[in-house]
């Protein structure tokens, strides 16, 4: 019986195949192995996001073909991961992943199949597959094959295993961690079987690398809904791989400046900071040291003194055991130690702040200071908007100005010191340290011979 006549290609009530609008490269290569006399289809997220008309960050392709039987159809191609299948597709210097239909054998270690094997089967390849709207296949000539329901869930904007959901979460435990993952880049919601397994088996996230964990999150904090976070805290995934936001959650904050708990202030911190990795990730740990500075006054009202500090440490902790790279966790580290500071708007201050910090980082720290601040209560708002806006606006007249911030900016380098006579070294760049903090003071003196008459008069020349 064949995929049509079980009624498993969804077709429009004019009865003419849903078309979906393939790259020319994917198509040159189904029809090549098509002509060949195998099957194949584009599978997967591709085919998902297509329907939602979503351009499509890959294309991935499905077929009956082996892979050494794919290999000989195309001019280049590479060996992805044969053992698993996967032969990748050169075509105009882009790749493309061919897999083999295939059935993934037992899961010992909660996160790799022991083995697969390859069926000529379609619908075989697709039961495997982790949720239904990604579970889809796609071909001009046959049109979509939808066995498990995954066009009727992107109707209903829910996110369902492809069967049962405790055997998919068996099988690979990050696929927990991409059920709300996908929820909060597609503003779906999880459907409640698939919540009620992720629940049960949040413990097996253990089994996880952190390298994986890591990309599963920055997904999420990237996506339009972050704040799905929070529903990883309710199913229990967030106490595997972070449990400091679970204190967090639970940690109030009786204090005229907040109206929720450190973890939703957070979250609504998270949700407000733009679409960058930096800010979003000191959004996300930028209050995370809270719940151990907690002190408690005469009065009642909690203050958390140092939480900034001690904030760093833990972000720095936490990162690295997160396997993020070292310039992410120096950038997020400083700006977590110092998102609370009071920021002097007298010119020649805020220059020598700007200066230690770094421009970059210090424009980071405005949207930091104005998410944190949009996420606390109505206290002082006021007074809060109009002194970061006084801060924005000092920023843009020093910039504006041209004034110098770095050793990098002054009109005297270490050559030029070198000219003077000064040896090489610690002493030329002590020297220079020197002429910047003179310059942040009077910037109207970054003038070549003014420096230079400086720098004599310190070295006696």
């Amino acid at each position: 019986m064949t995929l049509f006549m079980r009624g498993l290609f969804y077709r429009k009530r004019d009865n003419s195949f849903m078309r979906i609008e393939m790259p020319s490269d994917v198509k040159f290569i189904i029809e090549t192995l098509e002509q060949a006399g195998y099957e194949a289809y584009a599978v997967g997220g591709c085919i998902r996001d297509s329907i939602l008309q979503r351009v499509p960050d890959d294309w991935d392709i499905t077929t009956s073909a082996k892979p050494e039987q794919i290999k000989k159809l195309f001019m280049k191609t590479i060996d992805t991961g044969i053992a698993h299948g996967t032969v990748t597709v050169m075509k105009n210097h882009t790749g493309y992943e061919v897999t083999t239909y295939r059935i993934d054998g037992e899961y010992e270690d909660g996160r790799h199949p022991k083995e697969v094997t390859f069926t000529s089967d379609l619908l075989e390849d697709l039961r495997r597959r982790d949720f239904t709207i990604n579970a889809m296949a796609y071909n001009d000539r046959a049109g979509l094959v939808d066995a498990f329901g995954g066009r009727e869930d992107i109707q209903k904007q829910r996110i369902r295993c492809v069967g049962e959901a405790k055997c998919r979460f068996s099988e690979d435990a990050l696929r927990m961690m991409r059920a709300v993952r996908f929820a909060a880049q597609l503003g779906y919601e999880i459907e409640e079987e698939t919540k009620q397994a992720i629940s049960l088996l949040a413990k097996n996230l253990e089994k996880i690398s952190a390298e994986r964990i890591r990309v599963e999150l920055m997904k999420l904090l990237l996506s339009d809904h972050p704040y799905k976070l929070r529903e990883m805290y309710e199913l229990g995934l967030t106490a595997v791989f972070f449990p400091e936001f679970d204190k967090a959650m639970i940690t109030t904050q009786n204090n005229p400046h907040h109206i929720y708990t450190v973890g939703e202030h957070i979250l609504k911190a998270v949700e407000l900071a733009p679409k960058d990795s930096i800010l979003r990730l000191t959004m996300l740990l930028h209050d995370i040291a809270k719940p151990e500075t907690l002190k408690k006054d005469e009065e009642g009202i909690d203050h958390f003194h140092g939480h900034n500090v001690r904030g760093e440490i833990m972000a720095v902790d936490i990162l690295r055991r997160l396997r993020f790279d070292n310039l992410t966790i120096g950038q997020v580290g400083r700006l977590v130690n110092c998102h609370d500071d009071k920021v002097s708007l007298k010119p020649e201050r805020l220059r020598k702040y700007i200066s230690k910090l770094g421009c970059e980082l210090f424009e980071a720290l405005l949207k930091v200071k104005e998410a944190d601040m949009l996420a606390q209560s109505l206290y002082l708002r006021k007074e809060k908007e109009e002194e970061l806006k006084r801060l924005g606006e000092e920023y843009e007249k020093i910039c504006i100005s041209q004034d110098c911030l770095s050793l990098k900016e002054l009109e005297l380098t270490g050559n030029d010191l070198i000219m003077l006579g000064m040896k090489p070294g610690k002493e030329i760049g002590d020297m220079l340290q020197q002429v910047l903090e003179h310059v942040l003071e009077n910037p109207e003196n970054n003038k070549k011979d003014i420096l230079l008459q400086l720098v004599k008069n310190k070295i006696d020349v």
